[in-house]
């Protein structure tokens, strides 16, 4: 068996979950003024060299953008920092921004896949990565001990806020060098979705400068838009729009384009742990795989992991969330990583999850092999899934139920290692995750219907499939 990593579990936050802050715009802590405190007190955190200090903000589409951004920056400069402001584009451009510009810090202003109505901040170091848990706790702290209020530069001290018109440009040209020199992909048939997200630019005009034919599907953000039975968690119409023009590929983004969802010329979406079999394999005939060790979380597939050892290739499992699988590729010095959501972490390109990168790469992986995605992502046979997600009146420890507790207790041991059982909370909202898997679907969808009858009955409002 491959020997899986050893983590300690994150620490609380009170406002920081596994991927920034979030929540519905204007609402505590989603709000302005919270925004403001959360300028100053980043600010305040990144100050960390001599001499000029400034923070990189992007956003994505929502409409609520215009009102953080403004009160990010207005916290920032009234704090001594220069604020370069980017504009719409995806959050693996801001990570990449910040160390090209030589910023202290960025910003990305987005809730993700969320609809329009929520929104977040999500904070990057000035290497590009997301913040550890220290970093947040103490920007946390400073704004609940009010310990820098006391700080308010004057005069020619005050920070200005500039615009990066070029911002798009230099994401697109950083891109496109994470592929072969001189490879291009004319003959190709593409159909990307940008989910009137972050992307709706940036990605048609790389894969059209790189000479594809490409159809784009919601490209027009009108701040309510975005996610809209469209993009990576709505591919129904990139499935369908893939056969009518009958294209090579369908590729769909979420709203910040940190993930990337792909659909084959038959139609069909393909799953995640698919998507990285494929990306894996390739890096490990190329011996380009450090350590022939791939990074994922403990929600991937099991039949994904099976796939790679065939192949003698390792599997290292985290929490869920690309921030954890992030912190284990640092850790063990690996280069590849990433989750069956989309998110996939090329280390040697980004320092984070980058839909646009991972297109990239899929797209070149079909030029050089000449074989379809299908061809490419068919070896991976999954085992049965049943997932269930349950909205909550508020995230109790689970060691507080004890009934659940003993359940699942008793499936992990009725699974004895051939499936996999996993019940979190949401980092993103009150919602509680189950997920079972194993080679019995009966099986585990009776399990996983026991499991959220006891949540119901606990701690359950509604209940979604």
């Amino acid at each position: 068996m491959c020997p899986e990593l050893v983590y300690v579990p994150p620490p609380m936050k009170k406002l920081f979950g596994t991927d920034g802050i979030r929540g519905t715009a204007n609402v505590y802590p989603m709000t302005g003024e919270m925004a403001m405190t959360l300028g100053r007190a980043s600010a305040h955190v990144f100050k960390h060299k001599v001499g000029q200090h400034r923070i990189v903000i992007g956003k994505d589409t929502r409409v609520s953008g215009y009102m953080i951004e403004s009160a990010l920056t207005s916290g920032i400069c009234s704090f001594g920092v220069d604020v370069l402001i980017l504009g719409h584009l995806p959050t693996p451009a801001v990570a990449f921004l910040t160390r090209s510009l030589r910023a202290d810090a960025g910003i990305m202003i987005s809730a993700s896949h969320n609809p329009f109505e929520d929104n977040g901040i999500k904070f990057f170091s000035k290497d590009g990565q997301k913040l550890p848990d220290a970093m947040e706790l103490e920007i946390e702290r400073l704004i609940v001990s009010k310990d820098i209020d006391h700080i308010r530069p004057t005069a020619h001290d005050i920070g200005k806020a500039h615009r990066v018109f070029d911002a798009e440009g230099r994401y697109i040209e950083f891109a496109k060098n994470s592929l072969p020199k001189g490879l291009d992909f004319q003959g190709l048939k593409i159909v990307v979705d940008c989910g009137n997200g972050a992307a709706y630019k940036v990605a048609p005009m790389a894969l059209m400068e790189l000479g594809a034919e490409v159809i784009v599907l919601n490209n027009f953000p009108d701040g309510v838009n975005i996610n809209h039975n469209c993009g990576a968690l709505h591919p129904s119409d990139l499935q369908t729009a893939v056969l009518y023009h009958h294209a090579d590929i369908g590729i769909a983004h979420d709203g910040d384009a940190d993930r990337t969802v792909i659909v084959d010329e038959k139609g069909k979406v393909v799953s995640g742990e698919s998507v990285l079999v494929a990306f894996a394999q390739q890096l490990h005939e190329n011996k380009n795989l450090v350590g022939n060790t791939v990074v994922t979380t403990e929600h991937s597939n099991k039949g994904m992991e099976r796939t790679l050892r065939k192949s003698g290739i390792r599997v290292i499992r985290t929490h869920v969330g690309d921030r954890y699988v992030l912190e284990a590729m640092l850790s063990g010095g690996y280069n590849f990583g990433g989750e069956s959501s989309g998110h996939v972490i090329f280390l040697d390109h980004n320092t984070t999850g980058d839909g646009l990168i991972t297109a990239l790469q899929f797209l070149s992986l079909m030029k050089q092999t000449g074989r379809t995605v299908s061809h490419l992502t068919g070896e991976t046979v999954l085992f049965p899934q049943s997932s269930v997600n349950i909205k909550v009146k508020d995230k109790i420890p689970l060691s507080n139920i004890p009934q659940l507790q003993q359940t699942i207790d008793e499936y992990k041991f009725a699974l004895n290692g051939s499936g996999n059982l996993l019940v979190r909370y949401s980092g993103t909202e009150k919602v509680l995750r189950i997920m079972v898997e194993g080679e019995d679907k009966t099986v585990i969808a009776t399990m996983a219907k026991a499991l959220s009858a006891i949540v119901e009955k606990e701690i359950g409002m509604t209940k979604e499939a």
